[in-house]
């Protein structure tokens, strides 16, 4: 059986799939078929179903629930830090009630960035744009203050943008978990002997990568967007951790709480309940 794999052309995830990608690992009677697209693309593409394994956003996956299930493995998680609001500006005393009506440049509607801003700070005018232009838009004085994901997170100081507030450490602060930011979903019409069987070689494949770091490091550098190779390092290493081998009950009591919060916000329509295939 052919499977589709999608994931965001990042480093971290790179890193994670370069087992199965490379075909170093047993994986039986599948065949995975990888494909690389923004995160906001495959949260669309698998609102139609259209993948049967997909990186989506947490936020994404609370419209996708009756049709996906999340792999218990794959997880990229914020510890104590995350996505990142950054400004030409210096940071206000109060960051968050500077954010109320200002413009800001957000990486997707169904991100789990732009869930988190939310919860934040619920009265802005939000700009979609794509990922890797926010910064950009920013310094250019195009909008005031920007929403950073992926390896922007590493580099906005250098180039002379100012944090207002790292999300992933205000969740911490508000919770005492993690913030889960993506996962990566199985398509439930497959049947439960392979959707575990993916499962299992998602495992392997993440595990395989912590065991051999140095070649799947060589691997994800050819998709770091430009950032040193000490910073893909870094970068991968904030984003492929213990969490992502297994959320974990922590893990997933902070997948649950995020979800729960979004709809108790009115910002996810319904409440899920997480399904995790182990």
């Amino acid at each position: 059986m052919r499977i589709r794999v999608a994931h965001s052309p990042d480093s971290d995830d790179a890193f994670m799939f370069y087992a199965l990608a490379e075909g170093l690992i047993d994986t039986g009677d599948l065949e995975y078929v990888h494909e690389l697209q923004d995160i906001e693309s495959l949260n669309r593409r698998a609102l139609e179903g259209e993948l049967e394994v997909t990186a989506v956003s947490i936020h994404a996956y609370a419209h996708l629930a009756d049709r996906y299930a999340l792999l218990s493995s794959g997880c990229s998680m914020g510890d104590g830090y995350g996505p990142r609001l950054v400004s030409r500006a210096p940071k206000p005393a109060d960051p968050r009630a500077a954010l109320a009506g200002s413009r800001i440049a957000i990486p997707g509607t169904l991100t789990t960035a732009f869930l988190a801003l939310r919860l934040y700070q619920s009265r802005f005018e939000p700009l979609v744009m794509p990922f890797d232009q926010i910064e950009g838009a920013v310094l250019r004085g195009e909008v005031p203050v920007g929403l950073i994901i992926h390896e922007g997170q590493l580099t906005y100081a250098d180039d002379g943008l100012e944090l207002w507030t790292d999300l992933g450490a205000w969740w911490q602060s508000e919770t005492g978990l993690p913030l889960p930011l993506g996962g990566n979903v199985v398509r439930r019409d497959l049947g439960d002997r392979v959707m575990r069987q993916v499962a299992r070689d998602l495992k392997a494949s993440i595990e395989y990568s912590l065991a051999h770091r140095a070649p799947a490091l060589a691997h994800a550098k050819r998709f770091n967007r430009g950032i040193s190779d000490e910073k893909t390092d870094t970068f991968v290493g904030m984003y492929v951790t213990q969490w992502t081998v297994d959320y974990g009950p922590r893990g997933r009591q902070a997948v649950q709480l995020l979800l729960d919060r979004g709809h108790a916000a009115g910002i996810i329509p319904r409440r899920i309940e997480v399904e995790f295939i182990e």
